[in-house]
C-alpha cells in the first residue's frame, strides 16, 4: 500500500504550463499544462477558447483539477489571421482537421496515450466542440460547452444552422453530419450556461430565424438546444446523457463560470474510488500523491 506523510500539503499539486507553437505555416500553436506522470488511460482535456483567445488562462484554470488524475490540458491557439472562422469547424478553414493533426503530433510525443478527447469549449470554443463532435463523434469521450453564442441543431436545416449541407458549396465533409448523429447524440454531454448571461450581444448572432428557433440570448438557447438533444436522441430511440446547469452568480465570463460557477468540477470531475493493493510502481505512487493533495480517496492502482 503507498503510504503518504501526513505533512504534505493539501494544495500539493504540480503541472507544467508552456506555450508549444505550431509546426510549419498551418500547424496549430497550442498551450499545454502537463502533469507530472500522464495517464495514459484516461483522456486528455481538450479546452478551446472564444474570441478573446485565451487559450492560456484555460489551459491554467482547468491544470490542478486535470493534473490530480494524471490527465494533460491541451488548449489550442486558433489565432485571428488563420483562423478567422474556428468556430464553424469546417467552413473557412478545416479547424477540425487542424486539432486532429495537433492531437496526432502530441501523440507521437507521448504526450497523450488515449485515442478519444474529453472535449471542452467557452463561447466561440464551444461552437466549435459541439461541431466538431458532429463531425468526429468517435473520436470523443464526453463533450462540456460552456456559454456559444448559437448551435447547430439535430434538424434538416442547412450547417452551420442544421445537419443539411451548407448551400453554394461542394463539401464532401458535410455527409458525416446525418450519418454520424445517433454516434453524436449518445456522447455525455454537459451544457453549462451562467444564469445571468441572459443579455444578447454584438457577438451573439440573431436575426428573426435563428431568434425563432434558438431563443434571444445565450441562457434560452442552452435550454432550447439541451431540449433539442433529448428529443432527437429519444426518437432514434438513444437514451439521451445530456445535462444542463445553470451556473450561479455567472454571466458570459470564462474566469467567473471557473471560480463562482465551478465549471472546473463539471469539466473534470474527481476520479472514480479505486483502492490501492500494495503493488504501486514508481509513476502509480505519484499518481497517488498527486490524488491525495487534491483530496481525493486514496488512489489507483493501474493493471499490471
Amino acid at each position: 500500500m503507498c503510504v503518504l506523510s501526513s505533512s504534505e500539503a493539501s494544495t500539493n499539486v504540480t503541472y507544467d504550463v508552456r506555450y508549444r507553437p505550431g509546426a510549419g505555416l498551418t500547424g496549430l500553436a497550442a498551450w499545454l499544462a502537463l502533469p507530472p506522470y500522464i495517464d495514459p488511460t484516461l483522456p486528455p482535456v481538450v479546452a478551446v477558447h472564444g474570441i478573446r483567445r485565451g487559450a492560456e488562462l484555460q489551459a491554467r484554470l482547468f491544470a490542478k483539477r486535470a493534473a490530480a488524475s494524471g490527465r494533460p490540458v491541451i488548449a489550442p491557439l486558433f489565432d485571428a489571421e488563420r483562423w478567422g472562422g474556428y468556430q464553424q469547424a469546417a467552413l473557412r478553414g478545416r479547424a477540425d482537421l487542424a486539432l486532429i493533426d495537433l492531437m496526432a503530433s502530441l501523440a507521437r510525443e507521448g504526450l497523450i496515450g488515449a485515442n478519444t478527447l474529453d472535449l471542452f469549449g467557452f463561447s466561440g470554443g464551444a461552437q466549435f466542440v459541439h461541431r466538431f463532435a458532429m463531425l468526429h463523434p468517435t473520436r470523443v469521450a464526453k463533450l462540456s460547452i460552456a456559454s456559444p453564442g448559437w448551435y447547430t441543431f439535430p434538424d434538416n436545416a442547412p450547417y452551420p444552422y442544421g445537419l443539411s449541407p451548407p448551400a453554394n458549396r461542394d463539401a464532401n465533409w458535410a455527409r458525416r453530419l446525418p450519418a454520424n448523429i445517433g454516434q453524436f447524440l449518445a456522447l455525455p454531454m454537459n451544457v453549462c450556461i451562467g444564469e445571468q448571461d441572459c443579455v444578447a450581444d454584438k457577438n451573439t448572432r440573431s436575426g428573426d430565424a435563428i431568434d425563432a428557433q434558438q431563443g434571444l440570448h445565450r441562457h434560452a438557447r442552452a435550454h432550447r438546444w439541451s431540449a433539442a438533444i433529448r428529443a432527437a436522441a429519444t426518437a432514434l430511440g438513444i437514451r439521451p446523457r445530456v445535462a444542463l446547469h445553470v451556473l450561479k452568480n455567472c454571466g458570459h465570463d470564462f474566469e467567473a463560470c471557473v471560480h463562482k460557477g465551478e465549471l472546473d468540477k463539471i469539466v473534470i470531475p474527481r476520479p472514480q474510488r479505486t483502492t490501492c493493493r500494495g503493488t504501486c510502481n514508481l509513476q502509480q505512487q505519484q499518481a497517488c500523491r498527486l490524488a491525495k493533495s487534491f483530496e481525493l480517496p486514496h488512489a489507483l492502482e493501474t493493471p499490471q
